[in-house]
């Protein structure tokens, strides 16, 4: 049993963890506080999204969706490791659990199977959700797993906890199934939980994940080329990672996202290119043609995680 810390504190206590954070928007005052008690506080929770695509993710925990408002979670764990940070306080993650898990929970001891769903897990614990499609196939990368475990180490850290104050939603809830995915071992994460609690805090933090790398001429010489091309050859791998980010910012449908700098890629760069300069002509040689220049892909890459060359 512990009261919450402060947002500063909860920043700290990541980051001293030696984490890669991201901070949201109005992360530490966006809560439901309104609409009931935050705390005691007495585990941290781990969860999988069901979605693809950080930048999307992160706006869906942070605001929700019809039905359940955000924030949906504390934190948000990437594929690539790094934390998310995208409210502070009572968060939309927990909903009704079992009486007897979170007894368990609280005496830090093997948690019985759920059953029940009579408490409210929203009030006393702090969630993480974690970019995952949750399909039981979508795999876990170790940067992922890592951070999963230093966040959970961070908060049980600060109020004195052991690795049983970490539990998954699966454990909570009767017929939730998260987290799940190969890749993803509870058991081996609260080992290493264990031991990292053992010792002390990192005293300089863990290397930044490395950012993808879109080369500028290739990537103008496959939307030039592949339009014309026969099947769906990928011709340059950063294509990829250019439609990713198409898909996140909603202007590309995932099924187009193939590594083909297609027509459909290149009418949604065009669209990319007029949100950034809005009445732009589309013909070709145009500001929206759809052709890649140096600048909107920048912009592209500064919203979605990656960096340009050339």
């Amino acid at each position: 049993m512990a009261t919450p810390m402060s947002a500063g504190s909860f920043l700290s206590a990541l980051e001293k963890e030696g984490l890669v954070v991201v901070q949201e928007g109005d992360w530490r005052t966006h809560n439901r506080n309104s609409k009931g008690a935050w705390g005691p506080v007495h585990g941290v929770m781990i969860h999988h999204t069901v979605t693809k695509g950080t930048a999307a993710t992160v706006r869906i925990v942070r605001d929700g969706y019809s039905g359940l408002p955000g924030p949906l979670c504390h934190g948000m764990i990437a594929k690539d490791g790094r934390v998310h940070l995208v409210g502070y306080g009572r968060a939309n993650h927990a909903g009704l659990g079992d009486p007897d898990v979170l007894a368990a929970v609280i005496a830090e001891r093997a948690l019985p199977a759920d059953n029940e769903a009579t408490v409210d897990g929203n009030r006393h614990f702090y969630g993480f959700e974690c970019e995952n499609l949750g399909d039981g196939k979508d795999p876990w990368p170790t940067e992922q797993v890592e951070a999963i475990v230093r966040v959970v180490a961070a908060l049980c850290r600060h109020h004195g906890w052991n690795e049983r104050s970490a539990l998954r939603h699966l454990d909570w809830q009767p017929g939730k199934v998260d987290p799940r995915g190969p890749g993803l071992d509870w058991a081996d994460i609260q080992a290493r939980i264990g031991k990292r609690l053992g010792s002390k805090p990192p005293t300089t933090p863990a290397p930044a994940p490395a950012r993808p790398v879109v080369d500028l001429s290739e990537l103008v010489k496959a939307a030039r080329s592949n339009p014309a091309a026969k099947g769906q050859p990928v011709t340059y791998s950063g294509v990829r990672t250019v439609e990713a980010a198409l898909v996140d910012e909603g202007l590309l449908a995932k099924q187009y996202s193939d590594g083909h700098y297609g027509t459909t890629t290149v009418t949604a760069y065009s669209r990319w290119q007029l949100k950034l300069w809005p009445g732009a002509s589309t013909k070709p040689g145009g500001a929206a043609d759809g052709i890649p220049g140096k600048e909107s892909l920048v912009k592209l890459g500064q919203r979605h995680g990656f960096d340009v060359r050339n």
